[in-house]
């Protein structure tokens, strides 16, 4: 039996990369490295001659920028791209606007060690590749209000929860806080971003698990708080999660939920990875489940694989109220599919309603939180 491989091209300016990456590409039975470029202008021919599956981009290319060609090639040829980032500062930056303007995915390379170091991330590579040759790619919409993506906020600002002093709530005092739970991978970044940025500057604490590796959260958290009515940063071990804002899990860290007091505080620690991830969705979950209970919400968002769907089960034993992303909205339907084939998930929406499905749930099961000290 034939199996139809997956065709790729690696676009990188680096001859001791493009050599690299077209081996651990032609190992895997199921894929292919069909060509190798050195610049965007000879990708462009080449793109049009062997019409790939996936290309695999590096972030900074002679002749014109990698920013440039993969705006220019998602505007007129939509197709999977994975981008092939430094750990710098610098690259992350690029790389999230990457991700803005339609790459699904990136690859972090070593600053030393190139070839050793490449050669340990090959199956890292072929997961994002055969991930991205399945991918659903959307062109990426113009921001909202004439922004460019780089300050905010974005979005008209929603009714906030808390009642004016004019209009005081029938609730009175809670002595209870909800807190919102996020798992995300691939595709998960903008998604994320839609999300938050939909979201009032009262809306309860939010602890969000994106599947990123170590170097690149800190940059994706200042870029969301940017953007946001929410203040959003990286979470860090002991912070107190707070309404108002929103906390990244680092990358290369887990990070998880306790309790200390009448507080929630967050753990980030370091151990093995859980299915395959560090940060794992299925970390937080389980602790929102155990720590949290009735007061958290869960929303899981585009991904792939199954990651967090077995402890959004056990969020929704403990009470919580929790919602996936819908099919026609992800990039990769993995991990919602999953959390639903699971029965985690009360509702499953578009992702342009999942905020206000949040909200109204928030304001319906007594999400507002009065007078705090």
């Amino acid at each position: 039996m034939t199996t139809t491989k997956t065709r790729v091209v690696v676009v990188d300016d680096s001859a001791l990369v493009r050599s690299l990456l077209a081996e651990i590409i032609n190992r895997e039975r199921d894929m292919q490295c069909v060509g190798t470029a050195s610049d965007p202008l000879v990708a462009r021919e080449m793109i049009r001659n062997l019409d790939p599956d996936v290309i695999t981009l590096d972030v900074e290319m002679p002749r014109m920028d990698g920013l440039d060609f993969l705006a220019r090639l998602m505007k007129l040829r939509p197709m999977p791209v994975v981008m092939v980032s430094t750990l710098t500062e610098r690259g992350a930056e690029i790389t999230l606007r990457a991700l803005e303007l339609g790459a699904l995915d990136f690859v972090a390379k070593p600053k030393i060690g190139v070839a050793d170091g490449l050669r340990q991330l090959g199956h890292d590579i072929t997961d994002r590749i055969r991930t991205a040759a399945v991918a659903r790619v959307r062109r990426p919409t113009p921001p909202a209000n004439g922004m460019n993506g780089t300050s905010g906020p974005r979005a008209s600002a929603p009714a906030p929860l808390t009642p004016t002093p004019s209009a005081p709530s029938a609730l009175g005092r809670l002595s209870t806080e909800k807190l919102i739970f996020i798992g995300a991978s691939t595709g998960g970044t903008e998604a994320t971003k839609e999300l938050l940025v939909a979201l009032p500057a009262d809306t309860p604490g939010v602890v969000i698990t994106q599947h990123m590796p170590a170097g690149f959260t800190s940059s994706y958290a200042k870029r969301l708080d940017s953007l946001c009515r929410i203040r959003v940063q990286e979470a860090r071990d002991g912070d107190r999660v707070l309404p108002g804002h929103a906390y990244i899990a680092p990358g290369g860290l887990h990070t998880s939920v306790e309790r200390s007091g009448a507080n929630y505080q967050l753990r980030v620690q370091d151990a093995e990875p859980v299915n395959r991830h560090k940060p794992s969705v299925e970390v937080l979950f389980r602790s929102a489940a155990r720590v949290v209970g009735p007061n958290a919400l869960g929303v899981m968002l585009t991904g792939m694989g199954a990651d967090g769907a077995r402890a959004m089960r056990e969020m929704r034993d403990a009470g919580s109220w929790n919602v996936c992303q819908d099919e026609a909205s992800c990039v990769v339907f993995g991990m919602p599919r999953e959390a639903i084939a699971a029965g985690a998930a009360h509702e499953v929406l578009p992702l342009s309603q999942i905020a206000t499905a949040l909200l109204d749930r928030l304001r319906k099961g007594g999400g507002m939180i009065l007078n705090r000290v």
